[in-house]
């Protein structure tokens, strides 16, 4: 796939052949600003072809402290399979010829071209450090979205319905093709334990402590799956596609089915 160049008509649209002004990010590079516009005005502006936003992949990976976890030692912590994926996408998106904006990093950094990898896996590695040392809940923020730009968030979702539909159906707006990755621990579905079990949350959640979880099974298995159709039919609402994961499945296999979805008009 070739990314998109530039073209000439003076008139901003929808298209190849039309243009618009956005305001510029922080971090984006000189060489992007229309100085002209940007005298104007006290902003500098970027003026941007849809057909190069058409072929952009907005990323973004949720390092939340509900993220840092793991049921077992031979299991990935969620974070990391979450950044695996991040990751891979990122790579096979940039080699073919895609453009590929980071919008959970300050500034939403914008790679492009087939040696941007090392700087994309640079600015991630940056990531990583803030989020081990100041964890803190983050958010998408659908402004720093292109027109017609694709988005995939990867996260476990452990959200309220509410703070989901309103991030889904305001990307859905911008507008954008979204798709959701929900990362999961294979306990998170199941509950495997049994006896006396005290559970701990990762963001300030007050401690539970349960008798003869065993008991609970069936009944928390019935809740999990609720709460991953009320995830799907969420999504759904505003457009978007769910694929689940979990850390005990093929990183692989994620990969090549979301990479599917980029391509065709998949909703699942």
């Amino acid at each position: 796939m070739v990314a998109a160049g530039t073209h000439g008509a003076r008139r901003p649209g929808v298209g190849e052949e039309f243009w618009q002004f956005r305001p510029a990010l922080p971090g984006e590079p000189i060489a992007r600003i229309d100085w002209r516009q940007s005298a104007r005005t006290t902003h500098a502006w970027v003026r941007e072809v849809e057909a190069e936003s058409a072929q952009t992949v907005c990323l973004w990976c949720d390092l939340s402290p509900s993220m840092l976890w793991r049921s077992d030692t031979a299991l990935d912590w969620k974070c990391d399979r979450a950044l695996l994926l991040t990751l891979a996408l990122a790579d096979v998106l940039l080699r073919g010829g895609e453009r590929v904006r980071l919008i959970g990093l300050p500034g939403a950094p914008l790679f492009s071209g087939r040696c941007a990898m090392d700087r994309l896996g640079a600015a991630v590695a940056r990531q990583i450090d803030r989020a081990l040392t100041t964890p803190e809940i983050t958010w998408p923020e659908p402004a720093l979205v292109g027109r017609y730009a694709r988005t995939v968030l990867i996260g476990d979702f452990l959200w309220e319905t509410e703070r989901l539909g309103r991030t889904t159906r305001a990307l859905a707006t911008r507008p954008s093709r979204l798709h959701l990755v929900r990362i999961s621990d294979p306990a998170e579905r199941s509950l495997p334990y049994t006896g006396r079990v005290r559970f701990t949350g990762l963001e300030g959640e007050t401690p539970v402590v349960l008798p003869s979880v065993e008991t609970l099974h069936e009944h928390y298995a019935a809740l999990s799956a609720a709460h991953g159709v009320e995830i799907r039919d969420t999504a759904h609402a505003a457009g978007a596609d769910v694929l689940s994961h979990t850390t005990d499945q093929s990183p692989a296999e994620a990969l090549l089915a979301l990479h599917a979805r980029l391509g065709s008009g998949h909703r699942a």
